[in-house]
């Protein structure tokens, strides 16, 4: 298990991957800022200390629980080109959408989310809350391995983009561990953002943005670019499991796939030993299960996911589920390039946030003269299936695989906050930390640090159609991996901690004011109270 114990304070905490946010998280809250505060500012280090995972030009999703017990959400994703239907890319001989390059980008929605977040209950002003990121950009911060990996992973492309080349390929080769990346285009772009967060979708950067895209041919219209700065909070989707209430991030986020699941494993695997092969294979299941349901009938301009929440097909579902064993599955889960972070004031304000440009350093691609990375959501998440209600349309958001929650009881008292990285794994790993933490009463450290298995195939668009597979990390003991070989799963052994993912969580013990958190040991990151 994890070797940190959980992290205990008495006020507030955060956690996130990387020491460097925590810290400027930390000393936020120590000064007198909120929840909300301190996530703003760590969203904005993580630029800066985990570039290849998120970026001004990625999407960003959140919940916010305030202290009196209110739950709301914050989606920050934007739309594919006006002009990208089906056709235009099959038309080119594309049997799906790159994930390099101007064709795989969607409008990011992270600048608006952010200004969202901030404007739903910061204290502090966006200048003052991003100079520790501006600061670092200017200065340089030191390349970690993480960092370095990632470079290395996506080297012939970055070498291609002059932005991203000048940056992580100085003097044309891989950066050292430790040595200072300076910034200084970013850093004069999150200044003016600061000043003006909605300035990214309107003026001259959204036209540099929309004009870059159109050159790499694109069909950016430029209304679609502006559209997205409309970010407004929307209410959480909750359900209940092992007593206690979850709260999810709607559409175009698969939280509705965590609150299926919970439905379906409730009242069965709490009944099962922590992590044996009745309730590994029942979570196994129940995964493929939405999955199927994900790829089948929701999108983000539907109502399918409602449909499969409804109480007579979580019933229906229940009773599949009991009367089968592993399918074979037609649907695979990718790796994700994501970051994360929770916070929890003195007041008892939790903020789960996340953030993504999809996969390593996004599309490759930069706005030039900005330090703005582009995602390549689009590519990751529409298909070219024509009638499909995932298929490429404009003004229809790709389907996402970010996803955050907090956890209260059934009286909006706060229990948990927590989220994680990992592409089409988070919906999974999520429901194995929330069973962790209800089901069987793990504290933050051991939940993060839980041996993982994971659904191979999930529904991203470069991958369906792949082999199926149950990945279990090797710590999951040889007995139960051989039970669920018997129980019809073709299991693929993983390294000891090589599932992927990176979660953090804080937990209230609201009878003794004590919050405990931690960061997961698969990543540098590190809990903090004050």
């Amino acid at each position: 298990m994890n070797p940190r114990p959980s992290t205990l304070s008495a006020d507030g905490m955060v956690s996130s991957s990387h020491p460097a946010a925590s810290t400027v998280g930390a000393r936020v809250l120590a000064d007198g800022g909120n929840a909300i505060d301190a996530t703003v500012a760590m969203a904005a280090m993580t630029w800066l200390t985990l570039p290849g995972q998120c970026g001004i030009g990625g999407d960003a999703f959140v919940v916010v629980r305030e202290p009196d017990g209110s739950v709301w959400t914050v989606g920050g994703s934007g739309f594919g080109p006006d002009g990208g239907d089906v056709d235009f890319y099959t038309e080119r001989g594309l049997r799906s959408i790159p994930l390099d390059g101007a064709l795989a980008v969607a409008v990011p929605g992270a600048p608006a989310a952010l200004g969202a977040l901030h404007a739903g209950g910061a204290t502090r002003s966006l200048t003052d809350l991003w100079a520790p990121a501006v600061r670092a950009a200017e200065k340089g911060l030191p390349c970690s391995a993480k960092t370095r990996d990632d470079v290395r992973e996506a080297q012939t492309a970055i070498a291609a983009d002059p932005g991203l080349r000048a940056v992580y390929l100085p003097d044309g080769r891989l950066p050292q561990v430790g040595e200072r990346l300076p910034q200084r285009d970013l850093a004069r772009t999150i200044e003016a953002l600061a000043r003006d967060v909605h300035s990214f979708y309107t003026g001259p950067f959204a036209q540099q943005a929309v004009d870059a895209l159109c050159a790499g041919g694109a069909p950016f219209g430029g209304d679609e670019w502006a559209a997205g700065a409309d970010v407004r909070p929307e209410a959480a989707i909750s359900g209940n499991y092992a007593g206690a209430v979850v709260h999810q991030t709607p559409l175009p986020t698969p939280g509705w796939m965590v609150l299926q699941q919970a439905a379906l494993n409730d009242g069965v695997v709490g009944f099962s030993p922590w992590l044996t092969a009745p309730a590994v294979d029942r979570m196994a299941r129940a995964a493929r299960l939405a999955f199927e349901d994900r790829f089948a009938t929701c999108g983000a301009g539907n109502d399918g996911w409602r449909a499969v929440l409804e109480p007579a097909a979580i019933g229906a579902a229940r009773d599949r589920l009991d009367g089968r064993r592993a399918s074979s599955g037609a649907f695979s889960v990718s790796a994700g390039d994501t970051t994360s972070t929770v916070a929890v004031d003195s007041d008892g304000r939790a903020v789960s946030f996340i953030h993504s440009l999809a996969f390593t350093f996004g599309a490759k691609m930069t706005v030039p003269g900005t330090g703005v990375v582009l995602n390549n959501r689009f590519g990751r998440g529409a298909y070219l299936i024509p009638g499909h209600p995932n298929a490429a349309a404009p003004r229809r958001k790709p389907l996402h695989t970010l996803n955050a929650w907090v956890i209260t009881d059934t009286s909006g008292n706060l229990l948990h906050v927590g989220n994680t990285p990992g592409g089409d794994g988070q919906v999974q790993w999520n429901m194995q930390l929330i069973s962790h933490l209800l089901d069987h009463g793990l504290d933050p450290a051991e939940a993060v640090a839980a041996p993982r298995f994971t659904v191979f195939p999930g529904s991203d668009a470069d991958v369906v159609g792949r082999p199926a597979e149950l990945r279990c990390e090797s710590r999951i003991p040889e007995d139960v991996r051989t039970e669920l070989e018997r129980l019809g799963h073709d299991v693929a052994l993983q390294g000891p901690w090589a599932a992927g993912g990176s979660a953090q969580i804080i937990s209230l013990d609201a009878a003794r004011g004590l919050l405990s958190g931690a960061a997961d040991p698969r990543q540098e990151g590190i809990a903090l109270g004050v």
